[in-house]
């Protein structure tokens, strides 16, 4: 390969998959000093310079300078090495050092190139083999295989770096023990079986939302983790469901859930024409009954977010009815509420479910009392 037909490689490379030249050229230049070294046996450092003008190849070796051809390295200077005989006793000796032209030169020789130059100083010598090309050729192929692969991960690297905690649509590829592959256009992405929601049925071949839960770099390219039992996929699908959340007319405190079973979701609005709670209902539950399609049949409860912690904890406990809150420590985060018999099996929740799902949206640890178990506390409600 002359250098005219490696620069014309090199550029249609570049532009056909968005590599830079530069990028190119030096990786060319790594591999070709290897190349070198394996294929002309040098002990001696090398340099490989590829012109970007011209795509001409040369190869340059680093040379001691040393006073003749009968030198040898002076007494006391001698490196040494540890021998073992047959019978495994070990013994330190001093290696030998002979002239070797790979990585001598003698003063005479040198001083052609550079005039001033003194013995045991390091000279610069080209010393690029006829028959180079067919190993620059060899190795380019390699090298131009490895940075495709190399500039395709970082493509996806770069596509889904800023995708984390984002919902997209796929489709599934395939499936194992473990996990579902979903295919996401230049890659796949994971969707372990511990993270779809339970009782869904997922089909090969169909379309699917899945929420990206964690993205990681490694050497065989992104590896992207998906889930759709993630309480972050639930907020996605708000945003997309309800026009007002996606215009950030209605913003979304925050969201609990378990997977499969309920959601708790806090909004509000600071447009106090907008009924937050309202909207993403939608007429006749439209809105977000396509939601709860989307979760397999999941329930819902959207509450209002409330500034003041004690309304929106009562808020939160929906569908309970007639609570008593009281702030115990708002810096522990510790609130009591009692409720009445009639309302106790609706605010803690089958398994405690309700009660867990309402600490998780409003940051606090609640404890629920009935009115006997309050007035065994001092604790005395007026209804």
């Amino acid at each position: 390969m002359d250098g005219k037909s490696f620069k014309k490689a090199v550029e249609a490379l570049s532009k056909e998959k968005g590599i830079d030249e530069d990028t190119i050229y030096d990786a060319m230049e790594l591999a070709l000093t290897s190349a070198y070294k394996k294929n002309y046996h040098s002990l001696s450092n090398v340099r490989v310079d590829i012109n970007r003008e011209t795509g001409d190849i040369k190869i340059y070796s680093f040379k001691t300078v040393v006073l003749n051809e009968e030198w040898e390295k002076e007494e006391g200077k001698y490196e040494t090495e540890i021998i073992t005989d047959e019978e495994g006793n070990e013994e330190e000796v001093e290696k030998d050092y002979y002239f070797d032209d790979r990585i001598h030169i003698t003063l005479e020789e040198a001083r052609k190139i550079v005039p001033d130059i003194k013995i045991d100083e390091t000279i610069e010598e080209e010393v690029t083999p006829k028959d180079f090309g067919r190993v620059a050729a060899a190795t380019a192929k390699q090298v131009v295989v490895q940075k495709i692969r190399e500039a395709e991960r970082e493509i996806i690297n770069n596509e889904f770096a800023d995708k984390q905690d984002e919902m997209v649509v796929g489709n599934v590829a395939m499936e194992d023990v473990r996990n579902y592959y979903i295919d996401l256009g230049r890659t796949q992405g994971i969707l372990p079986k511990t993270e779809i929601i339970p009782g869904e049925t997922i089909k090969m071949g169909s379309s699917i939302k899945v929420y990206i839960s964690k993205v990681e770099n490694n050497s065989k390219g992104p590896l992207i983790l998906l889930s759709r039992s993630h309480y972050g996929f639930v907020k996605r699908l708000f945003e997309l469901e309800i026009p007002e959340i996606n215009e950030g007319i209605i913003l979304v405190y925050s969201v609990a859930r378990d997977a499969g079973n309920r959601t708790k979701i806090a909004v509000y609005s600071e447009n106090p024409n907008v009924d937050p709670v309202g909207a993403c209902i939608g007429e006749r539950g439209s809105r977000i009954s396509r939601i709860i399609d989307e979760l397999n049949g999941e329930k819902i409860d959207v509450v209002p977010y409330d500034a003041d912690d004690a309304r929106f904890i009562e808020n939160a406990l929906s569908p309970a009815r007639n609570l008593h809150v009281f702030v115990t420590d708002d810096k522990k985060k510790e609130a009591l509420v009692v409720v009445d018999n009639e309302n106790l099996s609706l605010a803690i929740g089958k398994k405690g479910l309700n009660v867990r799902l309402a600490a998780r949206l409003t940051h606090y640890k609640i404890d629920v009392k009935t009115y006997e178990q309050a007035k065994e506390l001092g604790i005395s409600i007026v209804d």
